[in-house]
């Protein structure tokens, strides 16, 4: 009988460890930002529906997002285990195989998919399908080895969350929402080339054309200003089409002004060359700067 106890504890420790190692797959940092940036665009609606129904579909959307960081690792992880930023990742250490990784991501994309066709309505599971494709294929099978405009388009991806929060509660599609897609999306370049700037090395030994390697230091911090920049009318765009006011406005467009002279500080650095510390920066504030800029929206919904 103890021996019985013993064994059965052992086992139950060892799914636990599984149920944690494939967690790890679904990225949770990533899912953290889809699920605020959903409840977002979900709450900033004209429509009101029950706390039930908000959490099941916020948390089905996350699970999507999930599936696409499953499948993503299950094709890159060649490339994961070159790099010191996702060496540790659950297939280059051993823990789960690619198969496991595979059929993992594929079951809770179609899980996730049919799910919120069920529970909430078909334009939002659409979308979510979408999101999920787009991120595998276009992103990570197609564009991720090939071009260092990768992270341009393949952003897409990741600016889908919210509006799909936005169709949960209403159903449909209105110019409202693409504030949320353009922001994240022209977001993305200047976030991920500050961080492929001080991980160029990663980049060099997984042989991913990532804008450093392939144009050089110099146009990377040009780019990244530019980027920086074209934030501005995308900020403005929302008070423009009057989804927000002067609440969200102002204090948007100061935290975007400092990230703009952020990127300058970098970029006007000496030619050829960057202060890794400034490119940190850049990269740790983008990530406080986008959440600061959807807390306003809710700010704004409120007031």
């Amino acid at each position: 009988m103890g021996n019985s106890r013993i064994k059965k504890r052992s086992l139950s420790q060892e799914d636990l460890f599984n149920f944690s190692e494939l967690f790890k797959l679904m990225k949770p940092r990533v899912m953290s930002l889809v699920i605020f940036t959903c409840a977002v665009g979900l709450l900033t609606s004209p429509n009101f529906i029950s706390t039930k129904d908000s959490i099941i579909g916020i948390l089905l959307v996350s699970l999507g997002a999930g599936a696409a960081g499953a499948l993503n690792m299950w094709y890159e992880s060649d490339l994961d285990a070159l790099m010191t930023r996702t060496c540790l990742r659950p297939i280059p250490t051993g823990k789960v195989n690619r198969n496991q990784a595979l059929i993992f991501g594929v079951t809770l994309s179609i899980i996730s998919v049919v799910a919120l066709d069920f529970f909430t309505n078909r334009i939002s599971a659409a979308i979510l399908l979408l999101t999920i494709l787009f991120y595998v294929f276009v992103y990570t099978i197609w564009l991720k080895r090939r071009t260092p405009q990768n992270i341009v388009i393949g952003g897409a991806a990741g600016a889908f969350p919210p509006v799909i929060g936005w169709t949960i509660a209403t159903g449909s599609l209105s110019i409202e929402p693409l504030a949320f897609f353009l922001i994240i999306f022209f977001w993305t370049p200047s976030h991920f080339w500050a961080l492929s700037l001080y991980k160029s090395n990663d980049y060099k030994k997984a042989k991913i054309p990532m804008l450093p390697l392939t144009n050089g230091v110099e146009s990377t911090k040009i780019y990244i200003f530019v980027y920086s920049l074209l934030m501005l009318p995308v900020i403005i765009f929302p008070f423009w089409i009057n989804f927000v006011g002067l609440a969200f406005l102002l204090p948007a467009l100061l935290l975007t002004v400092y990230y703009n002279f952020l990127c300058y500080e970098l970029y006007k650095f000496k030619k050829n060359k960057f202060d890794p510390k400034k490119a940190k920066s850049i990269f740790g504030y983008s990530i406080l700067y986008l959440f600061l800029i959807f807390v306003l929206f809710l700010i704004d919904k409120i007031l």
